[in-house]
């Protein structure tokens, strides 16, 4: 188990996607419940049928669910919230160097971000190492990472904003949000983001695709 250090929650990251999955914690409130996402709900009711292969363990929301005001910062230090990308749909993804799962699944991430990021689509990749600030970046250069832009939260507040309203799992998570914020999915570990599964959701999510 590799845990963040300070008071920072317990982050646990695995070598595999069957064990780097961790239950949830339990949901602190209903405070992210939102009768303004039940369109977000309709939609995933839609995709649930591409929640297959590469990407079966995506679970689909089933209430209406608008995420915390999860805060950041940008390559250049500039705090962000996800509010700064309203009218896009994107795919936040939680990760640290430390995380094995993580460093294996960010080519694919970089791979999704390539083919179909753009005014309506962005992959959000939110690093949380919590010491070394240039590591990450130094890792994701090393890889030949070129599409996915530099997001950090050194103090892993993103984390505790999910685990709050149960979405705090180990390492990587990841959420598929509408281009309102709401919720429309999630995974706990990593998967093949690249593969032809997930861009089918993600295409369908934006009404591109054939499912």
């Amino acid at each position: 188990m590799n845990a963040l250090p300070g008071n920072a929650p317990t982050v646990t990251a695995a070598s595999s996607p069957t064990n780097s999955q961790v239950a949830a914690a339990p949901e602190s409130g209903s405070s992210a419940r939102d009768p303004a996402c039940a369109p977000a709900v309709e939609a995933a009711k839609r995709l649930a049928p591409l929640a297959k292969g590469e990407i079966a363990a995506f679970t689909l929301a089933t209430e209406p669910r608008r995420l915390p005001p999860l805060s950041f910062a940008d390559g250049t230090g500039t705090p962000k919230t996800l509010a700064d990308f309203k009218g896009k749909t994107l795919l936040v993804n939680l990760w640290a160097t430390w995380c094995v799962p993580c460093r294996k699944e960010m080519p694919a991430l970089d791979r999704l971000e390539q083919t179909l990021g753009g005014a309506n689509f962005q992959v959000v990749a939110i690093n949380l190492d919590t010491r070394d600030a240039e590591k990450p970046k130094a890792f994701l250069k090393e890889i030949g990472i070129s599409s996915l832009a530099f997001y950090a939260d050194s103090g892993t507040k993103t984390f505790q904003a999910l685990r709050a309203v149960g979405r705090g799992f180990g390492l990587p998570t990841t959420l598929l949000v509408d281009d309102q914020g709401c919720e429309l999915g999630y995974l706990a570990g990593p998967a093949e983001w690249a593969s032809e599964d997930a861009q089918h959701l993600i295409k369908s999510a934006l009404g591109d695709g054939q499912g």
